[in-house]
C-alpha cells in the first residue's frame, strides 16, 4: 500500500510504553502514526500541528483528562475522529466519551485486530 493511502493517527497517552506498543500495532497497516502525545495541551497542539484523520485517547491523563481533551480537541475541529483507550472503563465514562463525540471506545488490554476493527468503523461510519 502507497503510504498516500495511509490514515494518519494521533496516538495520546501518558505512558510512553503505550504509545511504543500503538506505533508498533500500526506499523505495516493502512494507519500511520504521525504524533504522539503524553499530555492534554501537547496532544492539542500536535493535532493542530498534524491534522490527523484520527485520534486514539487515553482516558487518564496526568494534566487533563481524556473527556477533556476530546472536548478541545472536538472544539478545534467539529469533524474529529477519536478513539477513547481505557482500562478503567466505567459504563457511564464510555457513555459520556460517546455522548461528546467520540467515534468508539477500546477497552485496554486490546489486541492489534481490535484496534484496527475500531479504526476501519471510525471511517466506513462517514
Amino acid at each position: 500500500m502507497a503510504d498516500e493511502a495511509k490514515k494518519t493517527v494521533l496516538t495520546v497517552d501518558d505512558s510512553r510504553v503505550t504509545l511504543k506498543i500503538l506505533k508498533k500495532l500500526l506499523a505495516d497497516t493502512a494507519f500511520e502514526v504521525v504524533g504522539e502525545a503524553k499530555r492534554g495541551q501537547e496532544a492539542l497542539d500536535l493535532y493542530k500541528e498534524t491534522s490527523p484523520d484520527a485520534v486514539i485517547l487515553d482516558i487518564v491523563m496526568p494534566d487533563m483528562d481524556g473527556v477533556q481533551i476530546l472536548e478541545k480537541l472536538r472544539g478545534i475541529d467539529p469533524g474529529a475522529r477519536v478513539v477513547m483507550v481505557s482500562s478503567l472503563g466505567t459504563k457511564e465514562k464510555v457513555m459520556e466519551c460517546l455522548e461528546k463525540g467520540a467515534k468508539s471506545f477500546l477497552m485496554k488490554p486490546y489486541e492489534k485486530e481490535d484496534l484496527l476493527k475500531v479504526l476501519k468503523k471510525v471511517f466506513e461510519e462517514e
